[in-house]
């Protein structure tokens, strides 16, 4: 039971998945659809990877009900990681307890800690957070599953018991006082409310959700003004420095319609004062500095690394372009081996359905959009003299995962989850699927993942071929692994040969049916899901940026 599939509900499924238990999957849409949906499946335990909203008595009193609580044993209340980051805590955990009458006060069934990262919220969630959440649910299934484990009540009398019950974090609490506080606690702040709610502030005369927080090494200014700007996101001046916002989000006014996260100037709009510059910085610099940038480049031998790391990991129709001109740059270097991905989080998830969803002509930059993605993959596709790996510290989605398919190897942390597929957002898809993916898993094994439309874990993505090698461990670990591997085989007298390999298959497989034809085919029938009358696309993402929650259950949940 989840009140969303997302992230950690989406890797838990497919961990349970991988181990061969049948699933179902209800949606916490409301009580009367969670008993129907109890009594359909007849579970032998329930599980509750996130939940927003109270189970109903009489489902815990007759079923097992696990819930995942992101916080230590005797964490309690809906805003445990907000506290977390906001008071600088160091140690946290996540704990499996059964559900009772008093949220998050029932019996203990695990808990794993974790060492706190110094990131946003949710990319603590999707890392450090779904690591020890998924450790947590499988030992405490485990247990059930035994028969003999007897958990734990709840006892704050015992020393060991560190949590507390903590109120909602709400934008009180939030708030930046700009005269008073230091860039550290600004950061703590928007970090905690990353990427939801955001902290509410008032920039050129209106209310905005600020998103996003990233120090600045060098610009200044009064406290709380805009001093910068740079590839859409805006720099506030700090007390005693700077910090960069990439995403801002209008306050709703009563009575009118929802609101949802754009590039920062995209929101400020003709608001930005003129006077305020853009200040860019080099890939190459960028790799340097302690500053906020979507992409940065730097060097180890004959290796080079193209770091890319976009908000959510969309990716819109610019920077699509920033991203191809910086991969441009790259294979001009005297270099063997590429490497791509983001250091944490999100390798990519596609097309940027917020900003398409803001354009004045949201099928028009539709169109744009998947262009621009088109043209990275195609680079990366026709890049014949140099060996690209695609390093995946975190999930990927749509043609963020066909992105990652254009290179010659895809390497991912143990942790990630994959979505290749499209017709949840009623698209046809693009990004050359059409040749990458049954080029590595057959037409069949193709077909069927675009179908069920599930999520696939790393390791089940590379028992299919899908993936070329998992690493287990922390990103800093898949990391060390990915420069020494990567390092290794530039020095491999065997590369060479790869290479000529590579060029020689390029050409075969262009002369059996060219990239342009799988390209024109994919778009023709990309151009009607976004421009035809009745098509599907415009609606789903307009629900989907507007956090439209699904009902009923999306049938492809249902077992």
């Amino acid at each position: 039971m989840a009140s969303a599939f997302n992230s950690l509900t989406q890797r838990i499924h497919a961990e349970l998945r991988l181990r061969d238990h049948r699933i179902g999957v209800e949606l916490a849409l409301s009580d009367e659809q969670l008993r129907a949906g109890v009594t359909a499946f007849q579970p032998e335990l329930v599980l509750a990877p996130m939940l927003t909203r109270a189970i109903p008595e009489d489902i815990w009193a007759a079923y097992t009900v696990l819930i995942v609580h992101p916080g230590p044993i005797g964490d309690r209340g809906p805003s445990s990681l907000d506290w977390a980051i906001h008071e600088g805590e160091h140690k946290w955990g996540v704990t499996v307890l059964q559900a009772v009458e008093e949220m998050d006060a029932g019996p203990i069934w695990a808990s794993v800690p974790f060492t706190v990262t110094t990131c946003s919220k949710s990319e603590l969630y999707r890392n450090e957070v779904s690591d020890a959440a998924v450790q947590a649910v499988l030992l405490a299934v485990d247990r059930f599953a035994s028969g003999r484990f007897d958990p734990e009540p709840l006892d704050y009398l015992r020393r060991d018991i560190r949590g507390r019950l903590r109120p909602y974090h709400d934008q009180k609490r939030r708030r930046i006082n700009w005269e008073t506080d230091d860039t550290a606690a600004v950061l703590r702040k928007l970090r905690a409310a990353d990427s939801q709610p955001g902290v509410l502030d008032e920039l050129c005369g209106r209310e905005y959700y600020l998103h996003g927080g990233h120090r600045e090494d060098a610009l200044r200014g009064t406290p709380g003004a805009i001093v910068a700007t740079r590839d859409g996101a805006i720099c506030l001046a700090t007390l005693d420095g700077a910090v960069w916002v990439p995403q801002l989000r209008p306050r709703r006014v009563a009575g009118g319609p929802s609101t949802f996260k754009q590039p920062a100037t995209t929101a400020l709009g003709s608001d930005l004062p003129a006077s305020i510059s853009e200040v860019p910085v080099t890939p190459p610099a960028a790799a340097f500095r302690d500053t906020w940038s979507e992409l940065r480049y730097q060097e180890d031998g004959t290796v080079g690394y193209l770091e890319f790391s976009f908000a959510g990991g969309a990716m819109s129709t610019h920077q699509c372009r920033r991203l191809l001109a910086a991969y441009r740059q790259a294979c001009t270097r005297p270099i063997d081996v590429l490497v791509l991905g983001p250091a944490r989080d999100f390798f990519s998830n596609g097309i940027h359905l917020n900003v398409i969803e803001a354009a004045d002509n949201p099928a028009e930059e539709s169109w744009l959009n998947i262009n621009a993605m088109n043209d990275v993959v195609e680079a990366i596709l026709t890049t014949t003299d140099k060996f690209v790996i695609a390093a995946l510290a975190g999930n990927a989605a749509a043609g963020g995962v066909m992105l990652a398919l254009a290179a010659d190897e895809v390497w991912c942390r143990e942790s990630v989850v994959l979505n290749p597929h499209y017709r949840l957002m009623g698209l046809y898809g693009s990004e050359y699927w059409t040749y990458t993916l049954p080029r590595r898993i057959g037409s069949k094994e193709a077909e069927r993942l675009m179908r069920e439309a599930l999520p696939v874990g790393a390791r089940a993505a590379a028992q299919v071929g899908l993936i070329d090698r998992v690493v287990s461990g922390s990103a800093e670990k898949f990391w060390r692994v990915v420069r020494r591997e990567a390092t290794r085989l530039a020095g491999s007298t065997d590369l060479d040969n790869r290479l000529a390999v590579k060029k020689r298959l390029r050409a075969t497989d262009e002369s059996i049916k060219p990239l342009a034809a799988y390209r024109s085919e994919e778009l023709t029938q990309m151009h009607r899901n976004f421009f035809r009358e009745g098509e599907p696309y415009h609606e789903l993402r307009r629900k989907f940026v507007h956090k439209v929650r699904a009902t009923p259950v999306p049938p492809h949940l249902c077992d």
